[in-house]
């Protein structure tokens, strides 16, 4: 029997926060408004950081980079290559698609774009 990712990646998230805290579908549903907001913001490593410090933005990064980091693994293994260089090629698409007044990370830094 073969489990979809994404049931495995609910499956990890529900066992490893508590029952209050949010599931991967709810912390993709609010990515985009704690984008808007100024709350979280790509990074060139491929994952979200936390721009402005909150229990709900760190969740969010957090629930959504544990995907992200099992979808990049994903990709490198079945591709022969360095999770490395999946994250950096991640990262820099990350970077070029997010609209302008959303914030990024250039040089350590965070700046809206």
């Amino acid at each position: 029997m073969r489990l979809k990712f994404p049931f495995i990646v609910a499956l990890l998230a529900a066992i490893s926060v508590p029952a209050f805290a949010l599931n991967l579908n709810e912390a993709m549903s609010a990515l985009g408004g704690a984008k808007e907001s100024g709350q979280v913001g790509e990074q060139p490593n491929g994952y979200l950081g936390v721009v402005q410090a909150s229990p709900r933005a760190q969740e969010i990064a957090e629930l959504i980079n544990g995907a992200r980091r099992a979808e990049y693994q994903k990709v490198a293994q079945q591709n022969g290559i360095q999770l490395g260089d999946v994250e950096a090629i991640a990262g820099q698409k990350a970077l070029d698609r997010t609209p302008s007044g959303q914030y990024i990370q250039l040089n350590g830094k965070w700046v809206k774009k």
